[in-house]
């Protein structure tokens, strides 16, 4: 089994291109259900749910061909509309082919994605939508199987703010007869991004951004080249964030930059609050519309802070600052509000040396003036990315376990820290 090896203890110097994100690209690629005429897309990062979720859709009859970050899809004749347990199961995402399906094909057959490390993310929130706008739905051997003739508009309401529910309703809604209102939708830029795309290929979605997402249905959606900029994935604001958070664990100055900033202006903005925590930090950063700057010359002061909803600060965020906190000066308190057990690399922390209580959803760190480096282990994806920043501040060498989590989230992490100075390497 593959591993990272990392000596800490170098600081991070140079430049870095952000690749899309993941959370951007998932549902978009499934968003090709939608239509009988092609669908391309840009600045898809090279990720192993990107390749997951491709296999699915292969699988269900769509035709798919890749390049270097880019994928043409055409879903003209599909000859399934089941979803199997054994690729939903690797990866939670692949629910989103719910909504695209029983819109265009008037069935789904998904498989229940089953546990999540991190806690329960539960689709009822999915079906209630759904069955709101007319479908039919069972659970049968472990399957959510959908029906309806057509799906009609309506007003779904929420019990709790859900990203892929939110995308999933959109998706459906953009074939539906009659207008649907999505009251407490989520407001995170990569349904945004979903939304946009949406629209290009000829749905009427208005509310974009905000929490009521009014979708008007069509009969029937477009094609779209990756001439447009609606097909462009927008960049992964959770991979920039973790960059600078090593660099404000590890000292140094990198430049972040991202190549498709053209047609994605004013990106950073959905980061404000991670900068603004990083700024309390220490860290001297710029943002600029199509790159950001940071540079750190001190030891890091400890930061507390709250997960929320966006724009809040993101829980996608909370492992990577907490590693930051395991060095600097002083006392912090981290609370997690959305996932349950979203602290489980805090005991891979303490291997390292780190000095963290844990009480229910409050974590409390006191900073230690070093870590040491010690045989670790993955447990999810962004506590893996909280173990490299955390072993690149590390005296000795650490060797990170069960990366194969890091890979679904990241490209190519260890050759752009790499480049960087740091001394990282797989093996």
């Amino acid at each position: 089994m593959e591993q990272l090896q990392i000596t800490g203890g170098k600081s991070l110097y140079g430049e870095l291109e952000i690749a899309g994100a993941k959370n951007a690209a998932l549902p978009i690629l499934c968003a090709s259900l939608l239509s009988a005429e092609p669908l391309e897309i840009s600045n898809v990062p090279d990720l192993h749910d990107v390749a997951t979720l491709c296999r699915l859709l292969a699988q269900m009859g769509v035709k798919i061909e890749r390049t270097p970050h880019h994928i043409y899809l055409d879903a003209k004749s599909l000859t399934s509309t089941t979803a199997p347990y054994d690729l939903v199961k690797t990866m939670r995402a692949s629910i989103l082919v719910l909504g695209p399906l029983l819109a265009r094909f008037g069935e789904a057959r998904v498989s229940l994605p089953g546990g999540c490390a991190i806690g329960s993310r539960p689709v009822e929130q999915h079906i209630k939508g759904l069955e709101a706008m007319g479908a039919k739905i069972t659970i049968e051997e472990g399957y959510i199987h959908a029906m309806a003739s057509r799906l009609k508009g309506a007003r779904i309401v929420t019990d709790m703010i859900t990203v892929t529910g939110t995308e999933n309703l959109l998706m459906a809604a953009t074939l539906a007869d009659g207008q649907t209102i999505i009251e407490n939708a989520a407001r995170e830029p990569e349904v945004s991004n979903l939304a946009y795309l949406l629209n290009a290929m000829g749905a009427r979605i208005s509310g974009i951004g905000s929490d009521r997402l009014v979708i008007d249905g069509v009969t029937e959606l477009h094609g779209v080249t990756a001439a447009n900029p609606a097909a462009t994935i927008i960049a992964d604001r959770i991979e920039v964030g973790t960059f600078l958070c090593a660099v404000a664990a590890t000292s140094g100055e990198v430049v972040l930059k991202n190549a498709y900033s053209a047609v994605q202006p004013f990106w950073l903005d959905c980061l404000d609050a991670v900068i603004d925590k990083l700024r309390q930090a220490g860290a001297e950063i710029e943002t600029h519309s199509s790159y950001c700057k940071i540079k750190m010359n001190q030891r890091a002061r400890a930061v507390s802070f709250r997960t929320q909803e966006f724009p809040g600060f993101p829980t996608d965020m909370q492992a990577q600052l907490m590693a930051v906190n395991c060095t600097a000066q002083g006392s912090s308190t981290m609370i997690e509000t959305i996932f349950e057990n979203r602290f489980m690399h805090v005991n891979e922390l303490r291997r390292l040396g780190a000095d963290i209580m844990v009480d229910g959803h409050t974590a409390v760190c006191q900073g230690v003036e070093k870590l040491t480096g010690a045989p670790i282990m993955a447990t999810d994806l962004r506590a893996s990315a909280s173990l490299v920043i955390a072993a690149l501040c590390a005296q000795g060498q650490t060797k990170i376990e069960r990366i194969y989590h890091l890979d679904r989230g990241y490209e190519s992490m260890e050759k752009k820290l790499g480049l960087l100075g740091a001394q990282i390497e797989r093996v």
